[in-house]
């Protein structure tokens, strides 16, 4: 491999240059070595946000990333395989039934989950509140389970694309997360290494995703889904709304519980109405558009395949979730509709009462969070119960009760309300 000065891949893309092949072969592998210094790859990651990327320059950095450690193959497994991703929200639980839903209806999908951080939930530590249930498994194991369960969900292994993992906690502290070249390279060099044949993106919009815009969330499924296409895995995303909460609960035991409920054919309507529509698109995109998710979950299949995806990984199926010690009901000081219920807010207030962290080792409480008991639209009276706080500790909800208090507007008379799929890529 050819060898550079860092300081001139820099300088390249500073005055608005496109890397070269060789160029970005280099950068990528000489930072995951440890050749090329935190505050230099600072400064070209920099230089990216200000500057961009082009189509190839992104596909090329991609495939260094994928490169810079191992890629699983999974021709072992006999079922077509699919996965999903989302980029993150709040009360985003979709993956919980998703998985074994698509599993009990014929594919078999290899989800490899992360932690949340500040207000976003992460998928592991919702199932951590699960007795039993470990995330860590080995290569061995996941195939394994793959193959006979045909769902994992579980934490992605050190050697698949280590160059992402080094980059993405120096973008976290250097205000470069925003870069849609590198959030689209991240998200999708970890997917390509896990070896799946077809993927799903969940791209979310608005105050509790990370994309706020319509535009900034189609730039970035238009890049992912390109970048699956040179890569060989057929790829589509869906934009949807992330204004609002999804279904009732933030937090990690109270999602699981409802995550349970839309398995056994119920939960909120917002949250199977999504969980249907991707699992409609992974089906049709590994093969099987025939498959009718609907079914899976009316009969039972889906419910089956959760408990038999739980026990594989050492979870206890119809283990008791744990209960937060305090709680705090909130009720509503006037008649009127709930206009609004702000996600970010509200994702704030469940990470104050201890759900989240704010940095990558803080511990999280499972049974902490918030209930929602409206949705917006719903009517109510003075004295009606709009949501409650969840805490191990009564310290933590004064302040969750200032941020969720600002998230809830109730208004004279009903908003209109917005649709859950705003669009579809690919």
């Amino acid at each position: 491999m050819p060898e550079f000065a860092a300081v001139d891949v820099i300088r390249a893309k500073r005055d608005g240059g496109v890397l070269s092949d060789a160029q970005i072969d280099w950068v990528v592998d000489a930072y995951t070595r440890g050749v090329v210094a935190d505050e230099q790859m600072s400064a070209l990651a920099m230089a990216i946000l200000l500057r961009g990327m082009t189509g190839p320059e992104i596909a090329r950095w991609t495939a260094a990333m994928i490169a810079s450690g191992e890629r699983l193959d999974l021709g072992s497994v006999r079922r077509p395989t699919v996965d999903k991703h989302s980029t993150g929200g709040v009360g985003d639980k979709i993956t919980l039934p998703l998985t074994p839903l698509v599993a009990a209806c014929g594919a078999a999908v290899p989800q490899l989950s992360g932690r949340g951080l500040g207000h976003t939930g992460g998928t592991l530590d919702k199932l951590e509140s699960v007795p039993g249930w470990r995330a860590a498994l080995s290569n061995r194991e996941f195939l394994d389970q793959l193959a006979d369960v045909g769902a994992v969900i579980c934490a992605a292994g050190d050697e698949l694309a280590p160059a992402d993992r080094k980059l993405y906690a120096l973008r976290d502290v250097t205000g470069t997360v925003e870069a849609i070249p590198l959030i689209a390279s991240s998200i999708m060099s970890k997917k390509i290494a896990e070896g799946t044949g077809a993927l799903v993106l969940d791209v979310k919009v608005g105050s509790g995703a990370f994309m706020k815009s319509v535009e900034d969330a189609r730039e970035l499924a238009r890049t992912m889904v390109e970048l699956g296409g040179a890569h060989g895995v057929r790829t589509i995303a869906l934009l949807t709304d992330m204004s609002t909460p999804l279904g009732l609960t933030v937090g990690n035991a109270v999602e699981v519980a409802e995550s349970v409920d839309v398995l056994a054919g119920g939960g909120p309507a917002d949250v199977v109405e999504l969980t249907l529509a991707l699992a409609r698109e992974m089906l049709a995109a590994a093969g099987l558009p025939d498959a009718d998710p609907a079914a899976a979950l009316a009969d039972g299949r889906a419910m089956d395949s959760w408990r038999a995806m739980l026990r594989a990984q050492g979870g206890d199926p119809d283990a008791k979730l744990a209960t937060a010690a305090e709680t705090e009901l909130v009720r509503a000081d006037r008649d009127g509709y709930v206009e609004r219920i702000d996600a970010y807010r509200i994702g704030v207030a469940a990470w104050r009462l201890g759900a989240g962290r704010a940095r990558k080792e803080d511990p999280v409480s499972a049974a902490a969070g918030v209930v929602l008991h409206r949705r917006p639209g719903d009517p109510v009276r003075a004295g009606d119960v709009l949501y409650e706080l969840r805490a191990d500790d009564a310290a933590r909800i004064p302040a969750a009760a200032a941020d969720a208090a600002a998230a809830v507007v109730v208004a004279a008379a009903p908003a209109t309300p917005a649709p859950l799929i705003l669009e579809r890529i690919g």
